[in-house]
């Protein structure tokens, strides 16, 4: 999908002109449902521009998520009440230039988006006999490492934090996170490998260190679907413990654009194949931007799943994905989340830590939460794609041309 995106941006930005991406910000100015059943409905969105929706759903409870970049709530303009099987609509502006809309539904769905022109049609449910045929979906682009057919595994880049001189935060008996964090790192992989269709990869497997940015580089080389960078954190008050999961914040988010596209001249491609090194600086920061928000709200709504699974398992400190500019955070073109998976600092947490038991369980949830967000949205060509297409019994739909 991130290709596909990337490609969408090529064929926009060389077809308009770009003097700054926050010239073609848009307005919704009107949302209202049409054609409500007991089992589908339409939600029509009226713009003052044309946006590319990023369309996903998520369960416990079956939600829709609309994200529309560039894009914010017109004076005035509200969301509609309830109707057929949405339970519930809220919207909320993310990251500050992405207008997000939440459809609660009482049952799982798939949404079907058309645009026409200014105008964007979420269909959920069976569609009406009198709605139009929705345009036919592209054809999808498969990774290099994804020929057609073969249904390739998903890489899931595993990252155990610190290691080697660097023994990262260290409990009050002298537990260390670098052995924790490795420790759960190499159960995550095992768990990873022995379900068909995933592959997991190490950034490191031993006591050694490795610069921030190397890690980084041994997800790209293994051309990952996901970076998951394991950490257990620590802090001055013993009493605090749980959880928290963070993704790419806006500020990471902006300087690392900037790094990339400073050194465009040497960066490697982004993962859907396309080079910044050749491109215009208008050209390379639109791919950039397309890039980098795709990766960010796949990045969200797999930290989401993780989260939920970790929530299982223990003590949740942020009950919230949250947003920060960690190095390791920043590639600009693979999902990414960095997992605190508890408080060496807290006496109990040090003491379950370090047991094989409690390392299994936290990687179980970590898995469980990732796996569950590729089978919900697989990469074109892989295993976990063919196997939702076989459920179906239909060729994919694509939500739009945007779906994380």
């Amino acid at each position: 999908m991130v290709r596909f995106l990337l490609r969408f941006g090529l064929a926009v930005a060389t077809l308009i002109a770009l003097p700054s991406l926050s010239s073609a910000a848009s307005q919704l100015k009107k949302a209202e449902f049409s054609s409500p059943s007991a089992d589908s409905v339409q939600l029509v969105l009226g713009l003052t521009a044309a946006a590319t929706p990023k369309v996903f759903t998520l369960d416990s409870p079956d939600r829709v998520v609309i994200d529309l970049p560039a894009t914010r709530l017109a004076s005035g303009a509200k969301m509609p009440a309830a109707a057929g099987p949405v339970k519930s609509v809220r919207s909320a502006m993310q990251d500050r230039r992405t207008l997000r809309i939440v459809l609660e539904l009482n049952k799982a769905l798939d949404p079907i988006v058309q645009s026409r022109g200014n105008q964007l049609v979420i269909s959920l449910g069976k569609a009406p006999a009198a709605m139009p045929t929705p345009p036919a979906a592209p054809v999808p682009v498969r990774a290099a490492h994804a020929p057609a057919d073969e249904g390739r595994d998903i890489i899931v880049a595993i990252d155990a934090g610190h290691g080697g001189q660097d023994p990262g935060a260290s409990g009050a008996h002298g537990t260390r996170e670098k052995d924790v964090v490795l420790a759960i790192a190499r159960a995550l992989a095992r768990r990873i490998d022995a379900e068909p269709g995933m592959k997991a990869v190490l950034t490191r497997d031993a006591d050694r260190f490795i610069p921030l940015r190397e890690r980084i580089g041994v997800a790209r080389k293994a051309r990952a679907d996901i970076f998951v960078s394991v950490h257990a954190d620590a802090i001055r008050n013993r009493d605090v413990s749980g959880s928290s999961v963070y993704v790419l914040a806006d500020r990471g988010a902006s300087s690392e654009a900037a790094r990339w596209l400073a050194e465009q001249e040497n960066a490697a491609d982004l993962k859907g194949g396309v080079s910044l090194g050749d491109k215009s600086d208008e050209l390379a920061a639109v791919l950039m931007d397309v890039s980098q928000s795709a990766s960010i709200g796949s990045s969200v709504v797999a930290a989401e799943r993780v989260l939920t699974q970790l929530d299982r398992v223990g003590t949740i400190r942020k009950t919230e994905v949250q947003r920060a500019a960690f190095v390791v955070l920043k590639s600009p073109d693979i999902p990414s989340m960095l997992v605190e998976t508890a408080y060496i600092s807290n006496p109990a947490e040090e003491r379950k830590l370090r047991t094989a038991s409690h390392q299994q369980a936290i990687a179980e949830a970590i898995f469980n939460g990732v796996r569950e967000h590729f089978r919900t949205s697989p990469p074109d060509g892989s295993l976990f794609a063919r196997q939702r297409d076989s459920r179906r019994g239909a060729a994919p739909i694509m939500a739009g041309s945007a779906t994380p």
